[in-house]
Order: C-alpha cells, then sequence, then structure tokens
C-alpha cells in the first residue's frame, strides 16, 4: 500500500482547504484510512478516521469543522478543512492500518502534506 496525501496551503484564519489521500497498491474498498497531524514541536495527533463502510469518526477539537469523505472509484480520502484556526497550522498526514476499521494502530503512512493558517 501507498499513500499520496496534497493539498498543502496558506490559509487566513477562518478559511478552508481541502486535501486528498490518494491510496495505490490495492483498491481503497477494503481499508479504512484517517488522517493524523503534527504540528511544530508536537506530538501527532489523530483527527479524524473513516471506515471501509464510510463511518466517520472525528477527534473532539475538529468536529463541527473539519469532514472526512472517501470515494473508492478515485481511491481518494478527502479532508475538508473549514473554520480554521492558528493552531490548524502542522503537516497532515493520511495513514491507514491495512484493515476495515478505524480503532487499530496505523501501519501505513503517506509523506505529509504541509497547512498554515496565518493572518
Amino acid at each position: 500500500l501507498q499513500l499520496q496525501a496534497s493539498g498543502a496551503g496558506s490559509v487566513q484564519p477562518g478559511g478552508s482547504l481541502r486535501l486528498s489521500c490518494v491510496v495505490s497498491g490495492l483498491p481503497l474498498d477494503d481499508y479504512a484510512v484517517g488522517w493524523v497531524r503534527q504540528a511544530p514541536g508536537k506530538e501527532r495527533e489523530k483527527i479524524a478516521c473513516i471506515s471501509h463502510g464510510g463511518i466517520a469518526y472525528y477527534s473532539d477539537f475538529v468536529k463541527g469543522r473539519f469532514t472526512i469523505s472517501r470515494d473508492n472509484a478515485k481511491n481518494t480520502v478527502y479532508l475538508e478543512l473549514n473554520s480554521l484556526k492558528s493552531e490548524d497550522t502542522a503537516v497532515y498526514f493520511c495513514a491507514t492500518n491495512g484493515r476495515g476499521v478505524c480503532y487499530l494502530p496505523y501501519t501505513y503512512w503517506g509523506k505529509g502534506t504541509l497547512v498554515t493558517v496565518s493572518s
């Protein structure tokens, strides 16, 4: 499995971005995919995950602002970022555990994409 995140950008507070994660190597249909971010000087933190069946899970700090979705036909998972805050500045990674459920640790990681929120 390989994952490639894209959609890096710099936006003002309150702005929006959409990140994409293309999964290659195997059909996306059977796999859960999540997003994790790492801010400068901080540990990685989970943001959201979507199961193979399309059930989405979110960390409390992004509920109502971020939306995860998937398009199996395009082997792509998206993360829509809205109402961005300066504290959302981080490198965003997509990852999968090679299974269909979200509760297992991630074992495959893509390279990150940088989101900068600044006025």
